[in-house]
């Protein structure tokens, strides 16, 4: 029995010995997670589950070409200058018994450890979520708000895009010589909540081996209006610009403001190559998930 109560009291000793992680050690710790280029798949377990969500959505469920047009998304901190953040944590300030507020510097260093000491030290704020009786990442900067405001202008986008590409295969797409597959491509000139002013090609294709051979296609430049029904966009009109002769006046007077764009689109062909076989490339992920 004294035994048994020795052991109990060494135990006791011990924990007694063991402080508890403050806030400003696990501030620290939740640095080595903050997302920058990568969103670590480890970093769930330092997260509150909606934002990591939230960030999974940026990361990953988002085409790879938002990156290069929002480098946001995927550099919070160092950007794209080829070196590792340094972290230091400045101060804590709980603001309630479930969240606090991490002022924490970034010094950014190169691979070898050395930094320029004239270059600049940056501030940013990491909050930090009491979840299960664990401290967590919440939101770093606001980039929370920034990416749940992103996600639903993206899907209100996507939405209008489907609408457009439904219209133009039901509509335009059985007036060419028809292939195996019908995709789409769009090229916007501007938008408004009701209206979408843009170049819009048809291009049916047939499969050969493991190649899509264009059978046939063209341009359908124009307005589109749209209505929406339970928030979900539908094309009503289409003024399109006319051929031959017709098309210089008609497209000016259906474009507007936007002439110039438009043609600089139109007639720029490796631009258009290049977004044809990017949204095509979109379209064939989509179709295999």
């Amino acid at each position: 029995m004294k035994r048994i109560l020795f052991c109990l009291a060494i135990a006791v000793t011990l924990a007694a010995c063991q402080k508890p992680q403050t806030l400003e050690e696990r501030a620290a710790e939740l640095c080595a997670y903050i997302p920058d280029h990568e969103l670590l798949e480890e970093s769930r377990d330092y997260m509150t589950e909606d934002f990591y969500a939230v960030l999974d959505t940026m990361f990953y469920r988002l085409p790879q070409h938002e990156a290069m047009d929002h480098e946001w998304l995927y550099y919070f901190v160092t950007g794209n200058g080829g070196t590792i953040a340094d972290y230091e944590v400045i101060k804590v300030e709980q603001t309630d018994k479930e969240h606090a507020v991490a002022t924490i510097s970034v010094r950014q260093i190169w691979e070898d450890g050395s930094f320029d000491p004239e270059s600049d030290i940056e501030e940013h704020l990491l909050y930090m979520e009491l979840v299960n009786g664990q401290w967590l990442m919440a939101d770093f900067d606001g980039h929370k708000a920034d990416c749940i405001q992103y996600i639903a202008n993206n899907r209100k986008e996507q939405a209008v895009h489907q609408a457009i590409s439904d219209y133009l295969l039901l509509e335009i797409a059985p007036q060419y010589k028809q292939g195996e597959l019908c995709v789409p491509t769009l090229m916007m000139v501007h938008e408004t909540d009701s209206c979408v002013w843009g170049d819009f090609w048809v291009f049916w294709y047939n499969q050969i081996g493991d190649s899509l051979e264009i059978v046939s296609g063209g341009s359908h430049p124009g307005m589109m209006t749209l209505r929406y029904e339970d928030n979900q966009p539908q094309v009503i009109g289409f003024e399109q610009v006319e051929d031959g002769s017709r098309f210089l006046p008609t497209a000016k007077r259906i474009f507007g403001d936007h002439f110039d764009i438009f043609m600089d689109m139109h007639s720029n062909e490796s631009v258009r190559e290049a977004v044809r076989r990017e949204q095509l490339s979109e379209y064939m992920q989509q179709q295999n998930q």
